[in-house]
């Protein structure tokens, strides 16, 4: 690969490193994992350098490259191993702009399944259409249709305050 090249590949990755980041743990839920998966996704981006000026969007091929990379992570046998509970937690992340919205909004992701995390990560934190989701989950445009209004319709409920429960009132005779 040409000096050029390489630096023209920093200048593109360089600044998106945190994003990707962040969209690998809101897939995967797993800050280390989430760093594992971008190294792998710039090691193969890295070797398809060459091929940059054919993509059409080179950021939606990056997250696509990024969700497939989720699910060939999960496949792998190894992956279905349980840590102990002698093993550190992860580091939280380090942003000093966290907010309890931000936290909140994790923990009802983290509730959903994987695919209807996927769906509403790519459409609403990578700002995919739905077609461009369709294509890199390898699913119809309907199922992203439908599996976007569930996932919502889900945080909802979860967002929504809790509703008290009636007291029940005693007649007296």
């Amino acid at each position: 690969m040409k000096t050029s090249d390489e630096a023209e590949f920093r200048d593109y990755a360089g600044p998106r490193m945190a994003t990707w980041r962040r969209t690998a743990f809101l897939l995967c839920r797993d800050w280390h994992l989430a760093d594992d998966l971008v190294a792998t996704v710039l090691d193969k981006l890295f070797r398809q350098w060459h091929r940059r000026d054919s993509i059409h969007s080179l950021d939606a091929y990056v997250g696509g490259m990024l969700a497939r990379a989720v699910v060939d992570e999960h496949r792998r046998p190894w992956r279905r191993e349980v840590p102990g509970d002698d093993l550190p937690a992860p580091d939280p992340p380090r942003h000093a702009d966290a907010t309890v919205e931000r936290l909140t909004l994790d923990t009802y992701l983290a509730q959903l399944g994987p695919r209807r995390r996927a769906v509403l990560v790519l459409r609403f934190y990578c700002d995919l259409s739905v077609e461009e989701t369709a294509e890199i989950l390898g699913v119809s445009v309907g199922t992203v249709k439908s599996q976007t209004a569930r996932g919502l319709e889900t945080l909802r409920a979860l967002a929504a305050p809790p509703t008290p429960t009636p007291v029940p009132t005693v007649r007296q005779a």
